[in-house]
C-alpha cells in the first residue's frame, strides 16, 4: 500500500470524472419545475448561507518518484464560527501548503490548516485576515431528521465558479460503498477507509469538481451535510458526523478515537445467527487480542450496546460506536464462541493515523515517513525504528545504488549509525554533509521484508541520469550479495572479497551454525573467494553445489567476533515456488498451490502454518465475486481445514457433488483473517 495514490486519483475524478447532468432540449437546458412555496424557501436558505460560503484555492503537496510534488486545486467550504473557522474536505485541504479563500464579497483571505481527519474526509481551516474581522457563519441542522424526498441545496464552487447552488432531493439516507466492489475500489484517503465511519446522504442535487467540501443545506438554511462524492448520485457526509469532528478539531487540533484491533463483518446471509457481528480477524497484540477475542467469534454486545450487523448499511453505525468508546477505560463485551456466551473485558487504546507525514530527502532522491504502530504491524516490523521509503527518484542517488533502494524498503543504518526515524536521519545527514561540496558516498543498511542489505549511496545533489525445475543440490541456507570493490574501500578493507550475508533462513543448518545477516564469507574450506563485482554473484552458490547434500564445509567468516571458522552442514535445496503442487478449480475458477519454503520465509509464517496459497483468480469468476484474491492463504472451506492441495481438492469436489448453495472460505490476507462467502449458481 505504499505510496497511497487514492487522493491523487480522487482529485482527478473530481475534476474530470463527472458529466453535466442537465437535460438539454433544442440547445437549452431544461429547468426543473419548482413550486412557488419551495422557491421562497430556497431564496431564504440561500440568503442565510451565502455569507458563509467560501471558495478555497489550495496549493497541495504530494510525494511521488522520490520528490515532493506541488499541485493546485479548488474546493469549497463554509464558515461555521464567528471567528473564522471553516469546514471542508480532507481531500481538498488535508495536504495543503497554502490556502486562499474567496468570500461571498470576493475578498480573498489566507487560511491555515487547524486539523484534518482522513477517516471522515473532514478538514478545519482558520481564516487569517490582516485586520480583525467578524464573520457570518452558517449553522448546523440535525441531519438525522432528514427524510427521503426532502429538498436540499448543494452550495459551493463547482469548476471554480463561486456561489453556485443546485437543487435536489434526498435520495438515500444510508448510501454505502458496495462490498462486492472489493477492497481495492473502496474510497481510501491516506490509508483510511472513509466508508468505515461515513454513511453518505445520497441526493440528486448536481455537484461537480470544486463542489467538494461545500455544504448541503436544508430549506431552513442549515448545514445538514458536507458534499464529497458523486457516482451519478451525489453523496454528502452527514452533518451530525461532520459537526462532531469539527468540534474536536477546533478544541484540540485532532480527533481522538478508540481502537480495539478487531476486524468485523456482517453476519452470513444464510447463517442461523440473528444477533451480533462476525469477528473476521484480530490484530495481534491489540486490545481485542489481549481480551481474548478470536476470529470466528460473534461479538454480541459492547457495554450496554448491542452490536447487531446483518447488512452493510449498519456497519458504519457500529464502527462509530466502537470508535467512541472511552480510551483507557475497561469495557465489558459479550461474545459467542461455539454456541457459548463469554464475557470479556477490553481496554480500548487510542487510535492513531495509519500513515504519518511524508518527507522528501533531496540528497538521497527519496521520500520517506516514520512508522505508526499499525503500519509497523501491517509490515510485520518488530518495532517503530527505521525510516520507511515511500518512493524513489529514478536515476537518483538511492535509485542508482547497487542494489538499488526501492519503495517499501526500510533504512536502518547509515555508516553503521542507527536510524530510528526521519528526524534522526536528517540530523545524521546534517552532520555528515558538513564541509561537503559535492556528492559523497555513504553506506546505507536497509531491510526488505526479512532480508538485510547494504549499499553505497552517493548522496548529494547532482544532475540526474536516465535511468523449469531446478535439480536438487547442496544448498547453503543464506542469501548474499557480492562485496564490490567500492564497498570494500568504504569499509577500509580494499582487499576484502567475498559475500555479505543479507539473510539467514530461520530453522536451518546455517542458523544453527550461528551465521547472521551482516557476516562476510571470504573462504570455503580454505579456498578464498574472489568475487568483487555483481557479475560474479553466483561464485559462492556454484562452489557449494559441487558438494554433496549433508556434507559439512568450513566457512571463513568475518563478523563482530572477528575472523572465525564456522562449520556448516549443507542442506538440500528447497523446491522453488514454480515447482510446488498446484490445483485448478474449474467451478470457481481459481488456481492454488502448496506453500513453499520461500513463501514461509517471506511472509514470516511459522513452520506449522498450514493452508493453500491462491496463485490466480480468473476475472468474472465466482471466486472473484467472493473477493478471493491472489496471495490469499486458504485456511478453511466450510469449516474444514485446507491443510494442503489434496485436502482442498477433496473439499471442493464434495461441494460440487452436493451443489452446496453457500461456500465460506476462511483466508489469511497479510496479518488479517477473513471469511469470504460465495454463492455459486450451479445451474450455470
Amino acid at each position: 500500500m505504499l505510496p497511497d495514490n487514492s487522493l491523487r486519483c480522487f482529485r482527478w475524478l473530481l475534476v474530470f470524472g463527472w458529466v453535466l447532468s442537465s437535460v438539454v432540449l433544442n440547445g437549452r437546458a431544461k429547468e426543473p419545475a419548482v413550486p412557488a412555496a419551495v422557491r421562497s424557501q430556497v431564496d431564504t436558505a440561500i440568503a442565510r448561507v451565502k455569507p458563509a460560503l467560501v471558495r478555497i484555492r489550495v496549493v497541495s503537496t504530494d510525494y511521488n518518484e522520490g520528490r515532493e510534488v506541488k499541485s493546485q486545486s479548488v474546493g469549497s467550504g463554509a464558515i461555521i464560527t464567528k471567528d473564522g473557522y471553516l469546514i471542508t474536505n480532507h481531500h481538498v485541504a488535508g495536504h495543503a501548503t497554502r490556502m486562499f479563500c474567496t468570500l461571498w464579497n470576493r475578498e480573498v483571505i489566507e487560511a491555515e490548516l487547524v486539523g484534518t481527519d482522513p477517516l471522515t474526509d473532514i478538514s478545519i481551516l482558520k481564516l487569517k485576515p490582516e485586520k480583525p474581522m467578524k464573520f457570518e457563519p452558517a449553522g448546523f441542522g440535525d441531519s438525522s431528521k432528514l427524510r427521503v424526498g426532502d429538498y436540499v441545496l448543494a452550495m459551493g464552487s463547482p469548476m471554480a465558479l463561486s456561489q453556485s447552488v443546485t437543487l435536489g432531493i434526498i435520495s438515500n439516507m444510508e448510501m454505502t460503498m458496495p462490498r462486492f466492489w472489493g477492497g481495492d475500489r473502496r474510497f481510501r484517503l491516506d490509508g483510511e477507509d472513509v466508508g468505515a465511519l461515513v454513511r453518505w446522504i445520497g441526493h440528486d442535487a448536481a455537484i461537480y469538481g470544486g463542489n467538494s467540501g461545500g455544504p448541503l443545506v436544508n430549506l431552513r438554511g442549515e448545514i445538514v451535510g458536507i458534499n464529497e462524492i458523486s457516482y451519478g448520485l451525489s453523496g454528502a457526509i452527514p452533518g451530525n458526523l461532520a459537526r462532531g469532528v469539527a468540534d474536536q478539531i477546533i478544541a484540540g487540533g485532532k480527533v481522538q478515537r478508540s481502537w480495539l484491533g478487531v476486524d468485523v463483518q456482517p453476519l452470513f446471509k444464510h447463517g442461523k445467527d440473528e444477533h451480533g457481528v462476525l469477528v473476521g480477524g484480530v490484530v495481534e497484540g491489540s486490545p481485542a487480542d489481549k481480551a481474548g477475542i478470536k476470529p470466528g467469534d460473534l461479538l454480541l454486545r459492547v457495554g450496554s450496546h448491542p452490536t447487531d450487523v446483518r447488512f452493510d448499511e449498519q456497519m458504519a453505525e457500529l464502527m462509530g460506536l466502537l470508535a467512541g468508546l472511552p480510551i483507557g477505560k475497561e469495557v465489558a463485551a459479550e461474545v459467542r464462541r461455539a454456541g457459548k456466551a463469554i464475557t470479556v473485558r477490553i481496554v480500548p487504546a487510542e487510535r492513531e493515523d495509519i500513515f504519518l507525514r511524508e518527507y522528501e530527502i533531496k540528497s538521497w532522491g527519496l521520500t520517506v515517513r516514520d512508522f505508526s504502530s499499525l503500519l509497523a504491524k501491517e509490515m510485520k516490523r518488530p518495532g517503530l525504528d527505521g525510516v520507511l521509503v515511500t518512493s524513489v527518484r529514478p536515476g537518483g542517488p538511492a535509485g542508482s545504488a547497487k542494489p538499488a533502494i526501492e519503495a517499501r524498503d526500510v533504512l536502518v543504518e547509515v555508516n553503521n549509525q542507527p536510524v530510528k526515524n526521519v528526524q534522526g536521519l536528517n540530523a545524521l545527514m546534517r552532520k555528515l554533509t558538513q564541509g561537503q561540496k559535492s556528492p559523497f558516498p555513504v553506506i546505507a543498511t536497509f531491510e526488505r521484508k526479512a532480508a538485510r542489505y547494504f549499499a553505497v549511496v552517493k548522496v548529494g545533489l547532482e544532475g540526474l541520469k536516465d535511468p523449469g525445475l531446478e535439480v536438487t543440490k547442496a544448498w547453503l541456507p543464506v542469501e548474499t550479495q557480492v562485496i564490490s570493490r567500492e564497498m570494500a574501500r568504504q569499509l577500509g578493507q580494499p582487499d576484502l572479497k567475498g559475500f555479505y550475508i543479507t539473510r539467514v533462513y530461520p530453522n536451518t543448518t546455517a542458523a544453527a551454525a550461528g551465521l547472521a545477516p551482516g557476516d562476510f564469507i571470504v573462504a570455503v574450506d580454505g579456498e578464498k573467494l574472489t568475487a568483487s563485482d555483481a557479475e560474479f554473484d553466483d561464485e559462492l552458490a556454484t562452489l557449494i553445489r559441487q558438494y554433496d547434500v549433508g556434507k559439512k564445509v568450513e566457512l571463513t567468516v568475518i563478523s563482530s567476533r572477528g575472523q572465525v571458522k564456522v562449520p556448516v552442514e549443507l542442506a538440500r535445496s528447497p523446491r522453488l515456488k514454480r515447482e510446488m503442487k498446484k490445483y485448478r478449480n474449474e467451478d470457481f475458477e481459481f488456481t492454488a498451490r502448496e506453500v513453499s519454503f520461500f513463501d514461509r520465509v517471506e511472509e514470516q509464517w511459522s513452520g506449522d502454518q498450514l493452508g493453500v496459497l491462491v496463485e490466480d483468480v480468473r476475472s468474472g469468476s465466482w471466486a472473484e465475486l467472493g473477493s478471493l484474491s491472489p496471495g490469499d492463504l486458504i485456511l478453511e472451506v466450510n469449516g474444514q481445514p485446507a491443510e494442503n492441495v489434496d485436502a482442498l481438492r477433496r473439499q471442493m469436489e464434495r461441494i460440487a457433488a452436493s451443489k452446496e448453495k453457500v461456500v465460506v472460505i476462511k483466508v489469511l490476507r497479510g496479518i488479517h483473517t477473513s471469511y469470504l462467502e460465495i454463492e455459486p449458481n450451479w445451474k450455470s
